[in-house]
């Protein structure tokens, strides 16, 4: 019986062990999509979805499967998982970064992250050598690091002696942090207006009507405004202008460089949420985004296929609920869903 009562334990434990492994195995965190023909054969595009609102866990993997499919690049979206491997939307615990050390484009959709010495130091040497960025949303406040003096100079509101470092990587970086909201969400939408100097701008080649459902952020970033929001009273392209709101800067280009650092070309948009997707001129401007990153302007055409791969049904987006209980895994190939699942409540802590 003792032998027996042994024999148990030591399954026991080994299955714990092996459980935590897995968990820990950075695979688990990714899903890969590899296209075949087009300009992008070759290179690698590394998206990064963990925000906790807007469902970037959801546009993240549609715009990699556009980007592989349509134009052969290899997209790889890394998740934050939880304890049993499912992905967490705002979670940290991230692993597999090191995908960005052979990278030619890092795309961000992200809200407070907090992540493991390992994984920062790779986001990190990415930022070193330049690397191409396109951020959605949030990422303006993407890192809210607490008690970690190494990458505490990332967090959204640092004031430390890294003085160029003030407001975190948002403000260096991208060029604005977080400061506001400028429009109520899900009562006021956005319509976007390409500035008169920037028409002729590579990513606006074939944007037009771009209207979307989130309402705006307050901005004023340091770079190369392209865009301005128009906050509407109301959720749908043709509502009135909220006439108490001025156009701010909802996407701009800049050029970066840190300290001892490349230079390296940054786009960014205060909008992106899982529906905005769907509209036609946003979607546009964002794949346009991504190879201007890159310095692929002469792949810019007015008439690129946008369409989605495979089904696109995102959720509203919102604070309490997700689709939980999805791994990347079932986000792999052409035709799975985006995204399946049944929206449950977040726990709260």
């Amino acid at each position: 019986m003792k032998s027996l009562l042994k024999s148990m334990l030591v399954l026991g434990i080994a299955l714990i062990t092996f459980g935590s492994r897995a968990q820990d195995d950075p695979a688990k965190h990714r899903v890969v999509y590899k296209g075949d023909k087009g300009p992008g054969v070759g290179k690698n595009i590394v998206f990064i979805a963990t925000d906790h609102e807007y469902r970037g866990e959801e546009s993240l993997p549609a715009l990699a499967r556009i980007m592989a499919k349509k134009y052969g690049f290899t997209c790889t979206v890394v998740y934050a998982l939880d304890d049993s491997g499912y992905i967490l939307p705002g979670g940290s615990n991230v692993k597999g970064l090191d995908v960005l050390d052979k990278a030619d484009l890092m795309v961000l959709f992200m809200r407070f992250a907090h992540f493991s010495d390992s994984e920062m130091q790779h986001i990190d040497n990415y930022v070193k050598r330049g690397g191409p960025i396109v951020a959605f949303r949030t990422s303006t406040h993407a890192f809210d690091i607490k008690n970690d003096p190494k990458w505490a100079h990332y967090g959204w509101n640092y004031k430390g002696s890294k003085t160029e470092w003030k407001d975190g990587f948002g403000e260096y970086i991208l060029g604005e942090t977080w400061v506001s909201h400028y429009g109520t969400n899900h009562k006021q939408s956005s319509r976007i207006i390409i500035d008169e100097a920037q028409k002729n701008h590579p990513i606006m080649r074939g944007v037009k009507d771009m209207w979307v459902y989130t309402g705006g952020y307050t901005a004023y970033p340091k770079g190369s405004v392209l865009a301005r929001g128009r906050v509407l009273n109301g959720m749908t392209a043709d509502s009135p202008a909220d006439p108490t709101k001025e156009l701010l800067p909802v996407a701009w280009t800049r050029n970066y460089q840190i300290a001892g650092g490349k230079k390296g070309r940054a786009f960014t948009t205060t909008h992106g949420a899982s529906e905005d997707l769907k509209e036609y001129g946003f979607r546009r401007m964002v794949v346009n985004s991504m190879f201007w990153a890159m310095g692929m302007e002469s792949a810019i055409k007015p008439d690129n296929d946008i369409a989605f791969v495979g089904p696109y049904e995102p959720s509203t987006f919102n604070f309490n609920g997700y689709k939980a209980n999805v791994k990347p895994s079932d986000l792999a190939g052409w035709d799975s869903l985006i995204m399946p699942g049944e929206v449950v409540k977040k726990k709260s802590k």
